[in-house]
This record gives structure tokens, C-alpha cells and sequence, in this order.
């Protein structure tokens, strides 16, 4: 088991997406997506950028890995294809990636589409060089009402919790990695607790 820490730069419901029952990471962080396994653990951290870099975003333990085809198909997560018909939860869906016939990539209109609902390149080929998507009932995710990160996790163990750089940090000794676990699970409760931090600012 193995715990992996980033800072999310945009906390905005879309990656991680933590709607419906399941925090979800299906975009971004293709890094993380490829190499975590069934029962490791995600820490997202907040970006300085917005006043939260001390503080935690969320936290998932992975239960569930899918292939994107996969991901679209199953009626569990058809919530989570966006729309921007309705609210903001819909909007920012993370079901956005399928092939088809051909075995074409297709994006759907979505926060990595271009302004007009046009694919997005770029996103695509970063967002498909890892075929799976990261899925959890057993989250926590705070947005940017989260907890501050407690001061062990910063100095005891000779290693930050908090990564600063824009990849992530997985190479923590096996006592803090419990200790942390111990924190989400004992003093943070489960679940969706508030919603995404750039939300405030979208409603305005």
C-alpha cells in the first residue's frame, strides 16, 4: 500500500471529482492514474496560488480501476458525463473520454474541451496517456474548507506531506503513510463535506 500527495491546482469538481457517492480521478495527474494500485491512498493538498497550500483537499483510498471505455459504459458513473445544461456538479463531469469504431479517442464538451465544445488535443493526448480512471466510495473531500495539515506530517518524519511541485510524492516512510491513514480515518470523517473552492468565485 502506498500513499501518493500532489497539490490540487484546480480545485473546481473536475479532477477529482468527488460526486454522486465517488470521488473519481479520470483527468490530470496521469502520473498518479498510471502507476496507483487497488488500495493505495490519494492525498490532494490546496495550491498557494489560492491561500490553501497548508491545507488538505481531499483524500481517497482506491477501490476501483477503470479503462476509459470502461469508465463511460458502466451506468454507475453516467451521472458524471457533463453537461452544461444544469448545475455545476454537472457541468464539471469527469466521464468524458471513450474511443470509438476505430478506435478513435472522443472527448466530450467538457472542462478539457476548447470554449466552443470542440475536442481539445492537448488534453486529450495528455489525459489518454493513462488508460484508467481512479475510483473511490471511501473519500473524504473538503474543497477549500479543508483541515490544515497537522505539523507532524510537515517535520517528524524527516518528509512533507505537502508536495509543492506540479508532480507528486509518493516515497513516504511506512509509519507516517499509517499515521496519516489514521488522521483521514479518526478526525476527518468521510464523504463529501463542502464543495470545490473555485465554486464561490464561479457564483459571484
Amino acid at each position: 500500500m502506498r500513499l501518493y500527495s500532489y497539490v490540487v491546482r484546480y480545485d473546481i469538481g473536475f479532477a477529482p471529482n468527488p460526486f454522486y457517492g465517488w470521488c473519481t480521478l479520470a483527468t490530470c495527474k496521469q502520473d498518479i492514474r498510471a502507476r496507483a494500485g487497488i488500495g493505495d491512498w490519494i492525498v490532494g493538498t490546496g495550491s498557494r496560488e489560492n491561500g490553501l497550500g497548508n491545507r488538505l483537499v481531499y483524500a481517497m483510498r482506491v477501490e476501483e480501476i477503470f479503462a476509459f471505455d470502461d469508465y463511460w459504459n458502466d451506468s454507475r458513473f453516467a451521472r458524471k458525463r457533463p453537461s452544461f445544461r444544469g448545475s455545476l456538479k454537472m457541468a464539471y463531469g469527469d466521464n468524458i473520454y471513450h474511443r470509438d469504431s476505430n478506435g478513435i479517442w472522443q472527448q466530450a464538451d467538457s472542462r478539457h474541451s476548447f470554449a466552443d465544445g470542440t475536442p481539445n488535443p492537448g488534453h486529450i493526448e495528455r489525459d489518454t496517456k493513462a488508460d484508467r480512471v481512479l475510483a473511490s466510495r471511501d473519500f473524504v473531500y473538503y474543497g477549500g474548507s479543508g483541515p490544515i495539515i497537522p505539523q507532524r506530517f510537515r517535520i517528524d518524519y524527516g518528509i512533507d506531506l505537502i508536495h509543492g511541485a506540479p508532480s507528486y510524492r509518493v516515497n513516504f516512510p511506512n509509519i507516517m503513510r499509517d499515521d496519516v491513514i489514521n488522521w483521514i480515518r479518526d478526525d476527518l470523517g468521510m464523504g463529501l463535506q463542502a464543495d470545490p473552492y473555485a465554486w464561490d468565485h464561479l457564483r459571484r
